[in-house]
């Protein structure tokens, strides 16, 4: 690495681009790391190599950055709408973990773009990586689209009402595609049943029930629906590959705004895209369940 690249300082994201070296992995995905990431090398591997050929194929012009720090736009920049530099910190300070961000974009000039991830933002592997996935998981989908077959999958789970979904952005679009209000809780609680089970990427206990089938609307949103089945396959990508590189608890993707997707339904949707993207020699894809006790 050039010596103008002082671990510690702020620099600008465009010269880390310009001088840190820039590397392929096993898979084809361009990468480069800069200053203090606290990723073993052996950690990254793994998570890189997680990603199967086809898709990588479509990351062309992608270079992802593991930097300590990627620090966000200005509050000043943003409200005057004025361009200013990315900024990359080489180590991590209080000061600089304040101003920071989990990822920042940067056109790099000639179709190329550098995606800068605060690996130092991260609390552990399962945070680095699903953060590392979802870019890629946008990158690809931005490029390829949703394949006929899951926009079909998940639709159907959609007018079938299943409970939940995998992100707020899918949660919301969804409920507008269908009429809904976008935060509306539209999911009856599943019947108890032995038949019930947990999805054991999550040894936590969440029923694979469904609510009833609601009525359809009127008329659907065609935009909100384009916009939900894009989020809908990003997460499902975005969690397939997570599958791959690390064995997860389903309960970890839990968060408080909105009703985490029903097992059964996210396992449909996994299975498919595992079809769709067969996983790399030496990383395998399965659904485990867990009975309740």
């Amino acid at each position: 690495m050039a010596e103008s690249l002082q671990t510690g300082q702020l620099v600008r994201a465009a010269q880390v681009a310009h001088e840190a070296e820039v590397r392929q992995s096993a898979n084809g995905v361009r990468f480069a790391t800069y200053g203090e990431t606290g990723v073993p090398a052996p950690d990254l591997d793994r998570m890189l190599e997680a990603v199967p050929a086809t898709i990588v194929a479509a990351l062309e012009g992608n270079t992802y950055y593991f930097v300590p720090l990627a620090l966000r736009e200005s509050a000043e920049a943003e409200q005057n709408k004025s361009a200013e530099p990315a900024m990359v910190a080489g180590a991590y300070t209080d000061e600089f973990g304040d101003a920071a961000i989990c990822h920042r974009n940067v056109e790099l000039g000639s179709g190329n773009r550098g995606v800068f991830i605060s690996t130092r933002l991260m609390s552990d592997r399962f945070a680095l990586s699903f953060e590392f996935f979802i870019n890629v998981a946008h990158a690809f989908v931005d490029r390829a689209g949703v394949p006929d077959a899951f926009a079909e999958l998940v639709w159907k789970q959609a007018q079938d009402n299943v409970r939940g979904e995998t992100s707020m952005d899918a949660w919301e679009s969804r409920n507008l595609a269908l009429g809904r209000s976008p935060n509306a809780d539209t999911a009856a609680p599943a019947q108890a049943s032995r038949r019930n089970r947990t999805f054991t990427v999550a040894a936590r206990p969440f029923s694979t029930g469904t609510a009833s089938p609601a009525a359809a609307p009127a008329v659907i949103d065609e935009k909100e629906r384009t916009a939900y089945l894009e989020t809908a396959f990003s997460d499902s990508v975005a969690i397939y590959l997570l599958s791959l590189a690390l064995d997860f608890e389903y309960g970890e993707l839990r968060e408080r705004e909105y009703p985490l997707l029903a097992p059964g339904a996210l396992a449909a949707r996994l299975r498919l895209v595992g079809e769709l993207f067969p996983p790399n020699p030496g990383y395998e894809f399965a659904v485990r369940y867990r009975r309740r006790a």
